[in-house]
């Protein structure tokens, strides 16, 4: 059932009607992937088009060494990199490189059922665990609290007394001037009291600062983090 479709070991030996079937196979297989990582990332449209051509350009890579399979590896190997040759890529965008070429071999050794059966598999795997991390993420109960005030308070000393009565914990992160000199811009990691409401902290914070900007948000991993 899960066998190959080929009858011959080589492209010579392999018909028309067999190439056909895995060319539609690794397009479709393209397209679900694409389509995977676009329900899950936020992602151009240039990196879905290349999650959507790259099982074909590797099934078309196996077919043509002949059957050689350590050559195909070697060759579809590169693809791996092409993306990646000048800037750092997210987990999400490596699993679902090596998942294409991954499927590319599996299609080009003319496994077409199995190669099916493991992208919807993969697929529903990959948009679970996707909602159950979003889910472990929204849950959190750290944040990013970002104040802006203007230099001459103290902002070492100035939200001391906020903090311990509306925070669990709260840590300085990053401390930089704005506005040529005249602000600075002090980011914190903080762990909301269960019972403090997050309006009123916002509130006397902005009594503080004179009702500068003030910004509370959840707190995030860097896109760019594996």
């Amino acid at each position: 059932m899960l066998e190959s479709i080929f009858t011959g070991s080589t492209l010579a030996t392999i018909s028309s009607q067999e190439t056909l079937i895995c060319i539609g196979i690794s397009i479709l297989i393209g397209i679900i992937i694409s389509m995977t990582y676009k329900a899950t990332t936020k992602a151009s449209s240039n990196f879905l088009v290349t999650l959507a051509l790259l099982p074909t350009l590797v099934h078309t890579v196996i077919l043509l060494v002949n059957g050689n399979l350590g050559t195909s590896l070697a060759v579809a190997g590169a693809f791996g990199f092409i993306r990646f040759r000048s800037m750092q890529g997210t987990s999400k965008e490596i699993i679902s490189i090596f998942w294409a070429m991954v499927m590319g071999l599996v299609i080009g050794m003319g496994y077409v059922l199995y190669g099916a059966i493991i992208t919807v598999v993969i697929a529903i795997l990959f948009i679970l665990y996707s909602k159950i991390s979003e889910k472990m993420l929204n849950k959190s109960a750290d944040r990013k609290l970002k104040i802006v005030i203007p230099e001459n308070l103290d902002y070492e000393e100035v939200f001391n007394d906020l903090l311990k009565e509306y925070t669990d914990s709260a840590t300085l992160k990053k401390v930089k001037t704005t506005n040529m000199g005249s602000m600075y811009e002090l980011v914190y990691t903080i762990r909301m009291k269960k019972d403090k409401k997050e309006k009123d902290f916002l509130d006397e914070i902005r009594v503080r600062n004179g009702n500068m900007l003030v910004m509370l948000q959840r707190y995030e991993v860097s896109e760019v983090e594996l």
